[in-house]
């Protein structure tokens, strides 16, 4: 063992009338140990919500949208098969998308009508998963042989219905007459009722099959567009760049990334607030550290001078209290990382914090990334390290005839 290392190990063993030093190193340890342990856990509740959210998201829309400009997509269903061959897309499904009226015995309200091919939809977005009454292979006829249609949870509220009731489509645009512009109307059968946990969808969102979306707005068998799931989901801007050199000037392709923008922008700003000022704990532990080198030295001033008159050099003077310092910043990283881990598995298991209803998911997620813990792991090894400098320099510079002038 250097003797660098065996002096440090000394030191950090405190005797009887130095135990004061032992407890400030102690408490230097539990300071970086709580710093590490909350970045962890809060940095792992932030991505956990981020993606939960992001699921949510992508379980009713998909990760490329392809639109044609000023027009309705013709003979949608060669482009759909041309769209499939492409490296990395695992299926497509055409919509159509309205804003309608919708109107039971009681009341009415606006809402989004979405046409989708009950088939298709299935392999690219995750709606079974939210339907709580009925099914979406219902939509294409239900049993008083009128078309189905699907609602969300609080827009079947709204308008006092349940699975079975009839309720009426009505679109502003229609047949002109001598007495103006007849608004179209369509009687339709719910056949179920799903429920995202997000209320702008809940409330606002209801689904047709294509054939009674085509027939409601006289689109003569085109639609509005098609959907797209593919493989790698952080692929999707350069999938989508790629569609659209592919298939022309006159298509639009909108990734996932770019549709929902400023949400997740918020949500990576946020996680990126806290990650800094949660850091600030660390730091402070950092000066904690800085204070327990400086009594050290100030304590071990003669022994630090009786080294140097034996030969020790300044440079080795120095390493014992970086080594030190590392010691206190390596036990306190090492403990809050194992904390960390232990609090994200207690959340992630007993889910005993629950969410308002404001937000989409009922109770807590939490995911750790591995690139979190190193970063987090990394960056409080380097602080602290960064915080023996001083110290130690100051213990390098001490003077053996000046500290043991009156020894």
């Amino acid at each position: 063992m250097h003797f660098e290392w065996f002096i440090c190990l000394r030191y950090l063993k405190a005797k009887q009338k130095q135990q004061f030093i032992s407890l400030i190193t102690i408490i230097s340890i539990t300071g970086v140990m709580v710093g590490v342990m909350a970045l962890i856990m809060v940095l792992g509740v932030m991505t956990g919500f981020t993606e939960g959210f992001r699921a949510k998201i992508l379980g009713i829309n998909s990760h490329i949208v392809i639109q044609k400009f000023g027009n309705s997509i013709d003979n949608y269903e060669v482009l759909k098969q041309r769209i499939e061959k492409t490296p990395g897309i695992i299926a497509a499904t055409p919509f159509i998308y309205s804003q309608t009226m919708l109107t039971s015995n009681s009341t009415g309200t606006g809402a989004v009508l979405r046409g989708i091919d009950p088939v298709s939809a299935g392999r690219v977005l995750s709606i079974e998963e939210y339907i709580v009454e009925g099914s979406l292979a219902d939509l294409a006829k239900s049993s008083d042989s009128l078309p189905g249609i699907l609602l969300g949870k609080d827009l079947a509220h709204q308008l006092r219905v349940s699975v079975g009731d009839r309720i009426k489509l009505i679109s502003p645009s229609g047949p002109l007459t001598p007495m103006g512009v007849i608004p179209k109307m369509k009687a339709v059968t719910i056949t179920g009722i799903f429920d995202t946990g997000m209320y702008e969808y809940d409330s606002a969102l209801a689904y047709v099959s294509i054939e009674t979306a085509q027939d409601f707005l006289d689109l003569d068998g085109s639609v509005h567009g098609l959907e797209l799931k593919i493989n790698d989901i952080y692929q999707a801007y350069a999938l989508a760049i790629q569609l659209e050199k592919e298939l022309g000037m006159s298509y639009i392709a909108k990734d996932w990334m770019r549709m929902n923008k400023n949400l997740f922008s918020a949500l990576q700003l946020e996680k990126t607030a806290l990650f800094i000022i949660v850091a600030l704990i660390v730091l402070v532990a950092a000066f904690n550290i800085v204070s327990t080198l400086i009594m050290v030295v100030m304590e071990k001033n003669k022994d630090i001078a009786i080294l140097k008159s034996m030969g020790a050099t300044s440079g080795s003077i120095m390493r014992i209290f970086i080594y030190e310092g590392l010691i206190i910043g390596c036990a306190g990283t090492l403990f809050g990382v194992l904390g960390g881990l232990l609090g994200c598995k207690i959340l992630s298991y007993y889910q005993f914090i629950k969410l308002p209803d404001v937000y989409p998911l009922s109770t807590l997620p939490v995911k750790v990334l591995p690139m979190d813990v190193t970063l987090i792991s990394v960056s409080a090894i380097i602080i602290t390290f960064l915080a023996t400098l001083y110290p130690s320099w100051q213990a390098s510079r001490i003077d053996p005839a000046v500290a043991l002038r009156y020894e």
